[in-house]
């Protein structure tokens, strides 16, 4: 049998209608849609008629035969008042609304038709007359056809659902009336159909236990109404078939059949510019407003060298940085994700850094964002544990109309819109609120994000780096009431048997549904083992002295012995559970202000040199003067 490919919303409304007295129509409202002949009950041909807005699928979808019955129509929005199935706006006919609104006991307000007011708009400022007029219609008896009122943007008729105006309250008083009251025509409704952004922009008393209130979504169209739309409009596919059709498709899942429209138009000025501009590289400026891509242009022998590479910089993690870089090559060259349907808009990559404090999360972060786009800058951090309480995701995403802090934004958000192709990094991510887990659900199934303005923002150029210390310690409140931090795992046990307990952690805290977009990208770090402590601690010394030297001019010669007395002093347990960062206090501690503070009491000067020595298991300091 063949597939049916009329959208579910539609064939949704074609059952319901007649039997619903009330229709609440959300989601993607302001878009182009394929108009069926829906009286094909095999499904309907693979070619629509046309592709219109939503009120001519509206009109097509009541007025396709029932019985032999078609519905009278009216239309209406906050700023044209009523007006006919087309949306003409002209005339005045507020004599055919009073007497419509307000017909005098025993008088039929349509006795002198409704296809004369079909043909005549007019404009009502008073809400409360508007739903009586609604009201009316809804509810009348004597009409010849069932009547279809069609309220677009119906939330914009009220400030707030939650604090009615009494005028606002009248008219949804009325509207509820008329719900409630839908009268039968021919055995089929008189039907109100409430189209808005979001059907909670209503309030809640209206469409609660109604049982005539019927709610529809219209979702962004699925891959074959984009293919067939691409078909129908994108002419360049039958002139070039060398265009990749389907990347194309593909790459712009989630756009709206009016944002396609506009795709086209940008890529046909972008040929009159430029005729060797690819169609590909449209979409990156339609998504972007940028043509560069940062990831076609890495350097390939600089990848092939990666792993070299981030071994010099982050120390005694090898097996972490081995399986970082493998799934860094997917992202560079684009496999990521190519086992989903709609992998190419999924983000480049997904990374779970977790393990002990201080091994090198963080820093292996910045130093990706460093070897792939040259500038650590293209690491953008978010402490997550500044995003733990219910509101947070606003912070994040933006808060919604109305609210404080609208006009601002999000962080996240904005940060994408400025900086599309870079590494998210996200820290401590078990702090962060469950309901921001929940929106990373659909950054990672779709690469993007509706800020609170309404914008799309894209994911699908990032790679997203999670970090987390769980298993590693445990917070609790003790007898007392105190707030307690219990050690999980220690540096004396074996990586081997650090990883199953870090993994069982990760798994008891997020959900199944995180876990499985994040697969088995969870890398485990290890303790700085004491190689590794050594080879920080020499990195440490060199650097200091280097910068030393730097900005002062001033040498400072350490010897082996020196070196060994750090290193016995590094490979602590207490030094170690704290990893690089305790290492890093150590050196501060240990070496950086006793060197300081001798530099500066005996007044160390350009072209002195400064020799470190161990006497008596302590450090000492000795200047050698410039030779005049």
């Amino acid at each position: 049998m063949r597939k049916n490919m009329v959208p579910k919303w539609q064939q949704e409304i074609s059952s319901f209608k007649g039997i619903k007295s009330t229709f609440i129509i959300e989601g993607n409202i302001n878009d182009f849609y394929p108009m069926y002949d829906m009286g094909n009950t095999d499904g309907a041909e693979e070619t629509p008629k046309a592709f219109v807005d939503l009120n001519m699928i509206l009109f097509k979808l009541f007025n396709e035969s029932v019985e032999n019955s078609t519905y009278d129509f009216m239309f209406c929005d906050p700023a044209t008042g009523i007006y006919n199935k087309f949306g003409d706006r002209f005339g005045n006919i507020e004599d055919m609304m009073q007497r419509y609104a307000g017909a005098a006991e025993g008088e039929n307000p349509f006795a002198f038709g409704m296809d004369r007011i079909f043909k005549k708009a007019c404009k009502l400022d008073d809400i409360e007359k508007l739903s009586s007029t609604i009201r009316n219609a809804i509810v009348d008896t004597e009409r010849e056809k069932p009547v279809c009122v069609v309220m677009s943007f119906a939330s914009r008729y009220i400030s707030s659902p939650t604090t009615l105006e009494p005028s606002e309250n009248k008219m949804f008083l009325n509207l509820l009336f008329a719900s409630l009251n839908a009268v039968k025509i021919r055995d089929q409704f008189n039907t109100l159909i409430m189209v808005v952004e979001k059907f909670n922009d209503l309030p809640a008393w209206f469409f609660y236990n109604n049982p005539n209130v019927r709610t529809i979504s219209i979702p962004n169209p699925d891959k074959d109404i984009r293919t067939i739309f691409v078909n129908k409009e994108y002419t360049e596919f039958e002139s070039n078939p060398e265009l990749q059709k389907d990347k194309f498709i593909d790459v712009t899942d989630g756009l709206k059949h009016r944002e396609l429209k506009e795709l086209r138009s940008l890529y046909q000025r972008l040929l009159a510019r430029k005729p060797d501009t690819e169609l590909l590289d449209a979409v990156s400026i339609y998504k972007y407003g940028i043509i560069e891509n940062m990831w076609h242009s890495i350097d390939k022998e600089k990848i092939a060298n990666l792993e070299e590479l981030l071994k010099k910089r982050v120390m005694g993690q090898d097996q972490a940085i081995s399986k970082t870089v493998n799934i860094v090559k997917r992202a560079v060259s684009g496999l990521s994700g190519l086992q989903h349907s709609s992998g190419q808009n999924k983000p480049r990559g997904v990374l779970f850094f977790a393990g002990p404090t201080g091994t090198g999360k963080t820093e292996l972060t910045k130093a990706l964002a460093e070897q792939l786009f040259g500038d650590e800058n293209n690491c953008i951090r978010f402490d997550m544990s500044e995003f733990a309480e219910s509101h947070a995701d606003q912070k994040l995403f933006g808060a919604p109309p109305g609210y404080v802090g609208y006009e601002a934004g999000g962080q996240l958000t904005n940060a994408i819109k400025e900086r599309p192709f870079s590494i998210l990094l996200f820290d401590e991510i078990e702090k962060a609120h469950p309901s921001i887990m929940d929106k990373f659900l659909q950054i990672l199934e779709d690469g993007r994000m509706t800020d609170g303005q309404g914008n799309t923002v894209y994911f699908s150029e990032t790679l997203i780096i999670f970090t987390s210390n769980l298993g590693i310690t445990r917070q609790y409140i003790d007898a007392n009431g105190r707030e307690r931090r219990e050690q999980l795992v220690f540096p004396s046990e074996d990586y081997e048997e650090i990883v199953p307990k870090v993994l069982d952690a990760i798994k008891d805290h997020f959900k199944p549904e995180v876990l499985n977009r994040i697969g088995n990208n969870i890398i485990v770090y290890d303790f700085i083992r004491s190689d590794a402590s050594r080879l920080i601690v020499k990195g440490q010394v060199t650097k200091i002295n280097e910068r030393i030297a730097k900005q002062n001019k001033i040498t400072v010669q350490v010897s082996d012995e020196v070196l060994e007395y750090y290193y016995k002093l590094a490979n602590r347990d207490e030094v170690l559970e704290m990893g690089g960062r305790g290492i890093g206090n150590l050196m501060e501690d240990k070496y950086i202000n006793p060197l300081a503070e001798y530099l500066f009491a005996y007044d160390c000067k350009e072209g002195d040199t400064v020799t470190v020595s161990v006497e008596e298991g302590a450090i000492r300091f000795q200047k050698s003067e410039t030779a005049q």
